[in-house]
């Protein structure tokens, strides 16, 4: 397995939880991003990607030309997380607010500059300073449709983390001046040296939390998780085991990973996709 950096901590739980009950299969997870996964899956160099994202048009055309089919199920969800240091004087921004920063094009240098909020006078000149994944993450591909209007479509002036999200938390738990964006499961691990910010899709302003995940009002931060895996490697039952081990205990890999489980009615979607793998 290789892919996204967000579903990783996810597909070692499982791997792991999967090889403690099989001891003759061995599982082992790469991290590449989601986009870097997707080239080596389509390609037939790995059994399985997990994807922060659905698979692309793009990728879906390359796994053709290559002859690789495959399947894919969804295994969690996630509350995207944009997070700012503990002494960040701003606990809520709206969707556009946050686009103000992150979009290509922007001209926000200050905090004071972002419109809409009341900032501190001894805050308002301070220098923003933006931490994102690298343009291979699912992450960057999912934020910037959902914040900026279009994928791929983002300033130039962040700092560029690739796939090592926790760079993200590190730099904002000692900089107030800065903001990153991560998975739901990278700020349940960093705990209180960091504070997510409340988002307002238009319904006011929202937590990233489990709850607000399953129900729907996290938008539209929350999102859901998957893994695919190509033909070739469904047609070795141990592949098929691995897979079908991931859905019917993903509530505790989930847990594990610091991650959102799914809802009843994602858990019967994912294990009647799985349960199709093997035909």
């Amino acid at each position: 397995m290789d892919g996204s950096s967000t579903v990783a901590p996810l597909t070692e739980a499982a791997a792991e939880l999967f090889m403690n009950e099989n001891g003759k299969v061995r599982v082992t997870v790469a991290t590449s991003g989601t986009g870097g996964g997707f080239a080596k899956f389509c390609l037939g160099e790995t059994d399985g990607n997990s994807a922060s994202r659905p698979i692309k048009d793009s990728e879906i055309e390359e796994c053709e030309k290559n002859g690789i089919a495959y399947a894919g199920v969804q295994v969690a969800n996630d509350a995207l997380s944009i997070l700012v240091n503990n002494d960040f004087p701003i606990d809520c921004m709206t969707v556009d607010q946050v686009s103000q920063l992150w979009n290509e094009g922007s001209t926000v240098k200050t905090w004071g500059q972002v419109t809409g909020l009341s900032w501190p006078a001894d805050f308002a000149n301070r220098e923003v300073k933006l931490y994102g994944p690298g343009t291979d993450s699912g992450t960057f591909d999912f934020f910037t449709e959902v914040i900026n209007g279009k994928s791929g479509q983002i300033t130039t002036s962040y700092i560029d983390i690739g796939e090592d999200d926790n760079a993200a938390v590190v730099a904002i738990q000692s900089d107030v001046t800065a903001m990153g964006y991560v998975p739901y499961s990278y700020y349940q691990e960093a705990g209180d040296k960091v504070k997510a910010l409340q988002i307002d899709g238009g319904a006011g302003c929202i937590e990233a939390t489990i709850d607000n995940v399953l129900t729907g009002v996290y938008t539209p931060l929350g999102r859901p998780l998957f893994v695919y895996a190509s033909d070739a490697a469904l047609k070795r039952p141990e592949v098929v085991a691995f897979f079908e081990f991931y859905v019917n205990n993903s509530s505790v890999i989930a847990a594990a990973a610091g991650a959102v489980g799914m809802n009843e009615a994602q858990t019967a979607k994912s294990l009647a996709d799985v349960a199709a793998l093997a035909q």
